[in-house]
């Protein structure tokens, strides 16, 4: 919508009488960041006339509504949208909402008729796990680190995991705490890698790695190379073991539990302490936990669940927490698998 009314501004007088009043309507009904970005791209008197409007206009029925929206359609399928630096513009936009190299990625996906670039490093997300592997192996864990906030987490689990047993605890260790990359660095990696792949290279200062992408890295790696891991990391840095933990192990984890599994979770949890925990997530989050239940318990615990009133954050966070650590209890004695276990059975 930004986009017809920023390539024809006379969107708002070309409207019948009523046009300022729908132009009105159609801000609001944007959020805040989408309706300041579109209002950015008007004439000072067009925002005169819209900001008093949009304060004037009073309550708006949802017939004006639909009227609004059907103006405007009509008024733009008059003007159409070019497709003059369609490419471009979508890229910025992704660029604005994900970061540089995620929206690179993306719009190699999405916008393959673009020309390629010949970075290196844009080739690595081509390249499948077992190739990466023998051109990375011997680089310093710093530039494996590098590489792997990069990738896509489920390739960048399989090159961990094809690495030298040594290198998995001192890359782990660099993606969590890598902060800002210099240009300087990446061209180095960039070089290493050219010389193997024979591309050209390019740099760009970035802001990649972190706990997240670390423990999303782990998450999706196979069972052994987490019990491998998080030892030699606790050795290595003991805070960032326990934020990894953290990171690793949410409460939202315990909705991927089949029924089985939650059951045998729940014999080993107080009602108080479900019943706090329980109060900080949405209704039908609660049936992963309902449904291993009996009836007659899960009517049960809806209706004190309902009769609790309000709990503070901090009780909630408190007994999310403690349930968690029983979980994660269970899972290191094998009754329950929490994550993707894929070696735990055969």
């Amino acid at each position: 919508m930004s986009e017809v009314i920023a390539l024809d501004p006379t969107v708002f007088t070309d409207m019948p009488a009523s046009g300022a009043d729908h132009a009105a309507v159609l801000v609001m009904l944007l959020g805040e960041e989408e309706a300041a970005g579109l209002l950015g791209q008007l004439t000072q008197a067009e925002l005169s006339i819209l900001g008093e409007r949009m304060c004037t206009i009073g309550d708006v029925s949802p017939d004006a509504i639909t009227g609004a929206v059907t103006t405007f359609a009509r008024s733009a399928a008059q003007g159409g949208i070019t497709s003059h630096g369609r490419v471009d513009s979508v890229r910025r936009i992704m660029t604005s909402a994900v970061g540089q190299v995620k929206a690179d990625n993306l719009m190699r996906r999405v916008a393959p008729e673009e020309p390629a670039k010949t970075s290196a490093l844009d080739l690595a997300h081509w390249l499948e796990a077992d190739v990466l592997i023998p051109l990375v192996e011997d680089e310093h864990p710093q530039a494996i680190a590098v590489l792997l906030v990069q990738l896509d987490p489920v390739k960048a689990a399989a090159v961990l995991a094809g690495l030298p047993d040594h290198l998995h605890a001192p890359v782990v260790h660099r993606v969590a705490r890598l902060g800002p990359i210099s240009p300087q660095a990446l061209t180095i990696l960039e070089e290493s890698l050219t010389a193997k792949i024979s591309r050209a290279h390019g740099a760009a200062p970035l802001k990649m790695g972190g706990v997240r992408e670390a423990a999303s890295i782990i998450n999706n790696a196979a069972r052994t190379v987490e019990r491998r891991v998080m030892p030699a990391i606790g050795k290595i840095d003991k805070l960032l073991a326990r934020e990894l933990e953290n990171e690793m192990f949410k409460f939202d984890h315990l909705f991927e539990l089949d029924q089985q599994m939650m059951g045998q979770l729940l014999r080993e949890v107080e009602s108080e302490l479900l019943i706090d925990a329980l109060k900080g997530i949405e209704e039908n989050e609660r049936e992963y936990f309902f449904r291993a239940m009996s009836s007659r318990a899960a009517d049960g615990l809806r209706d004190e669940i309902e009769a609790r009133g309000r709990v503070k954050r901090t009780d909630v966070d408190a007994a999310q927490k403690q349930i968690l650590i029983t979980a994660r209890r269970l899972a290191e004695d094998g009754t329950i698998v929490l994550g993707k276990g894929d070696d735990d059975y055969v």
